[in-house]
């Protein structure tokens, strides 16, 4: 064993260990899921260590080397050694909105919880008996460690990794729990009932349900929830709970839209309105004549800041907001301090500044790579091709459920803009770089995060969730993978 100090503090290390198996969870950021490929995961490391690997001599510049930069995830342990890394920052966390005039009929007399399982992050809320919410609480989700996306977690899970993910999150929601508890003066076994929503990989992952129907085509979930559970075999600190977990439409289309239609409030009457919420994946639905249709496309993490050469998620340092003042780029940092990285609403409005400034041009060519947003931030070449990736995924998923039902831009009467990225995202900005049909943008409402809202509504009227069940059960779910006019729209879309 090796003799290591992580932060100041002694631990012992087998030899050949990597730095990331003896970093506290939380340490440094892992979109790639610990693969070498986002070269987030940076520390401070000294001592009897590996050689830089192939993909360290990648992402680390040879003055960074020098100075005892390393990936976690890559350098290896010889002997006595010391670590330093930063905890990563509190994330900003989406809550829910105020919620419209329900008839209570909850499923509990004393406190009941409301949690909205993400890919990104956690939140919750906790409410009392008469519908009064008594407490919020939000944090990202542990599960990040194993990946950024849904793709790389379901692969975790598959190679033997589904325990400790389903853990991962229990602990996260527990905190949760725990935080809002101590809030409200009560302990968390004072909890009742918890409504839980999330999109089918998350209750997957959370119920250690094995996820091989989510890998592999015909993509057919063989579980779609809507269940109640003892909130104990969940392993929640609310043991003597009942756990509703939300119905899902199908494999890629969640419990979260679900919870989100329900509290957007666009299924019903003669209106032809459409929902979408970007992450990981772009989810979108389309009402239109009493019929709901709904479609998923794989975003990538780009929208939550991952992936890209600067990214970081909505937290202090990040560029957040950009904007053309005098001829230059103005960029907003949250927090006010110095620049750290860039997150997914700041990609999208320095892409439509550096657009109306003629350094991007339509066809995603970078005029300067990089391109300076706030010194010493910046978007490469590269990044520009994953966002355009990214939104021309989303667009097409939007034009093609348009296409289907035969529905023009200007017979969409609402769109709604759903979720974490959504709530920060500058709507004009992403109509000009064409996320967003720049026809709809004038009818978008901005909902915040609708999952966690639907969720608490559920919660204190558990009449809806037959509605939901039912809502969700005749929802159709199209399949993009071999449409010919999604693929054409796909091609286009790739032009800002």
């Amino acid at each position: 064993m090796a003799a290591v100090k992580v932060n100041g503090k002694a631990v012992e290390a087998p030899y050949g260990s990597l730095l990331s198996d003896i970093l506290p969870r939380g340490s440094t950021d892992t979109p790639c899921g610990g693969h070498g490929r986002c070269g987030k995961c940076r520390v401070t490391a000294h001592g009897a260590l590996s050689a830089p690997s192939p993909e360290e001599l990648v992402h680390l510049t040879p003055g960074e080397l020098a100075a005892g930069v390393r990936l976690a995830c890559c350098a290896r342990i010889e002997g006595g050694c010391t670590v330093t890394a930063n905890a990563a920052g509190q994330s900003r966390v989406q809550m829910d909105g105020e919620l419209p005039k329900l008839r209570l009929n909850p499923g509990f007399t004393g406190y009941g919880a409301a949690v909205d399982v993400g890919t990104t992050t956690l939140a919750a809320c906790l409410y009392n008996g008469d519908g009064t919410r008594l407490a919020r609480a939000g944090g990202p989700n542990p599960q990040q460690a194993w990946g950024a996306d849904v793709i790389s977690r379901v692969g975790a899970a598959l190679s033997g990794g589904g325990r400790d993910l389903a853990r991962s999150v229990r602990e996260g929601i527990g905190e949760l729990l725990h935080r809002m508890s101590s809030e409200a003066g009560i302990g968390p076994e004072q909890i009742e009932e918890v409504v839980i929503t999330g999109n089918t990989a998350m209750l997957y992952l959370l119920t250690e349900t094995g996820p091989e129907c989510l890998a592999r085509a015909p993509f057919t979930a063989g579980r779609l929830f809507g269940e109640e559970l003892p909130a104990a075999g969940l392993r929640l600190p609310c043991v003597h709970a009942k756990a509703y977990l939300t119905r899902c439409i199908s494999a890629f289309v969640g419990g979260d839209i679900t919870s989100a239609l329900l509290y957007s409030g666009i299924c019903g009457g003669p209106k032809t309105r459409m929902l979408i919420d970007v992450g990981t994946n772009g989810e979108t639905a389309l009402w239109h004549r009493g019929r709901l249709t709904c479609c998923s496309t794989a975003a990538g993490p780009a929208f939550e800041g991952a992936g890209l050469s600067m990214g970081m998620p909505g937290q202090t340092g990040a560029v957040d907001h950009v904007l053309v003042k005098d001829g230059g780029i103005f960029p907003h940092v949250l927090g006010e301090g110095t620049p750290l990285g860039i997150c997914g609403s700041g990609v999208v409005d320095a892409l439509a500044c550096l657009l109306e400034l003629n350094i991007l041009d339509e066809s995603g060519f970078l005029e300067d790579d990089p391109a300076i947003i706030a010194p010493p931030v910046s978007l490469t070449q590269r990044d520009v091709r994953m966002v355009q990736l990214a939104k021309s995924a989303v667009s097409a998923g939007i034009r093609t459920l348009m296409h289907r039902a035969g529905v023009t831009c200007r017979e969409i009467e609402e769109l709604v803009v759903a979720g974490g990225f959504g709530s920060y995202l500058n709507v004009e900005s992403a109509g000009k770089i064409g996320l967003l049909p720049m026809e709809l943008v004038p009818k978008v409402k901005v909902l915040g995060n609708g999952a966690l809202s639907g969720a608490a509504m559920l919660l204190l009227d558990r009449d809806m969730r037959g509605c939901s069940e039912s809502l969700a059960a005749r929802a159709e779910t199209a399949d993009l993978s071999a449409d010919e006019y999604f693929m054409e729209a796909y091609t286009e879309g790739m032009l800002f």
